[in-house]
């Protein structure tokens, strides 16, 4: 089956790939939940466009991505989150709220997909986060997690 990619998806490709996969990867898992499209020539077309918006927003190597390493490990990112009297979060801390308190506190631009949390962060403090720059590349970033006043 052959597909196109509108998402990265790993060991596979990134957006605007065109991938061939077994059927039942691409009927049953990629795309319906978004991540490819059936290739015909016409969304042949939506490539190009798929492809400036990644290239847009896309790390352009390897010494662009330690630059960008470099930029991140010098923010201190602060996430206020809703808590309990006794230090524990209402939810947790989401990647979406991890890029966007790197956004206040001044660092670069991150993809939300690109950041990786290893078990949920459920309690205020210091908790380290890794964000993957590039496959060779990935900041590990000091987040402190405190109650919201």
């Amino acid at each position: 089956m052959k597909l196109i990619l509108t998402a990265p998806v790993d060991n596979l490709g990134v957006a605007g790939d065109i991938v061939d996969v077994k059927d039942g990867y691409g009927r049953n898992y990629l795309v319906p939940r978004g991540f490819a499209i059936n290739w015909t020539k016409g969304a042949e077309k939506q490539i190009d466009g798929i492809k400036r918006a990644r290239d847009a927003r896309e790390i352009r190597g390897i010494e662009h991505a330690q630059q960008v390493r470099d930029q991140l490990e010098q923010v201190a990112v602060e996430v206020p989150v809703r808590a309990s009297d006794s230090g524990k979060l209402f939810g947790a801390v989401t990647p979406s709220l991890i890029v966007s308190a790197i956004k206040k506190s001044g660092g670069p631009a991150v993809d939300k997909r690109a950041v990786q949390v290893g078990k949920p962060i459920r309690s205020l403090g210091q908790h380290t986060v890794g964000i993957k720059l590039h496959d060779a590349v990935t900041a590990h970033i000091p987040v402190t997690v405190v109650a919201e006043a």
